[in-house]
């Protein structure tokens, strides 16, 4: 438990522990777990006062963003990785839109999580999809403030999964003219989806 300010008072905005606070916000698209703040000195009390005086809003149960600082384009998404404890990276259809290889924004969010995770307990937010799978380093990328899927693993991700075979191709030919996958891995990918595509006709 991180020790109190004196006399119980909540860190100012001009205070060290509010810049730490800050800096931790801004490369996370202004967001904070209460976890991030009580590392930076702030109780749930403080956090409360705070929110009273409009210095911060509650995002999701537990995350919070600094209200000086503008949403982001992806502020959801980023919020449901600080709901992950900073563990789940993007895939499938939502890495395919990330990496803006697809044009369909996808109903759900797709993520994935460490193996070890099927045997937690969990009250997934509504419209997350979990995955799990230990993935590797050399499969994760960055995309704005976000870890997602490379590309390549998007799609194999997409393939297995059973996604749109046109979408996925898209993907595919976008991918390869961009450089982000082989010719070989292209002419695998558009065999994989070509048998796909006639074992549903």
């Amino acid at each position: 438990m991180p020790p109190s300010h004196p006399g119980g008072r909540s860190p100012t905005p001009r205070s060290p522990a509010w810049t730490r606070l800050y800096e931790i916000a801004e490369c996370q698209s202004g967001l904070f777990t209460l976890g991030q703040a009580e590392s930076c000195g702030y109780s749930s009390q403080h956090l409360q006062k705070h929110l009273r005086s409009g210095r911060i809003i509650r995002i999701r149960r537990g995350i919070y963003r600094l209200t000086q600082h503008p949403a982001g384009e992806h502020e959801e998404l980023v919020a449901l990785w600080l709901w992950s404890g900073r563990e789940g990276v993007f895939s499938h259809d939502t890495s395919l839109f990330l990496h803006d290889l697809s044009d369909v924004l996808p109903a759900k969010v797709h993520m994935t999580v460490p193996e070890a995770w099927q045997s937690r307990r969990l009250r997934v937010p509504d419209g997350l999809v979990l995955h799990h799978l230990d993935l590797d380093r050399s499969e994760i990328v960055w995309v704005d403030v976000v870890p997602v899927t490379a590309a390549r693993r998007a799609i194999i991700e997409c393939i297995t999964a059973h996604r749109s075979p046109d979408l996925t191709g898209q993907a595919v030919r976008e991918a390869r003219q961009r450089g982000l996958i082989s010719s070989a891995d292209s002419r695998n990918f558009q065999g994989r989806l070509r048998r796909v595509g006639n074992s549903r006709t």
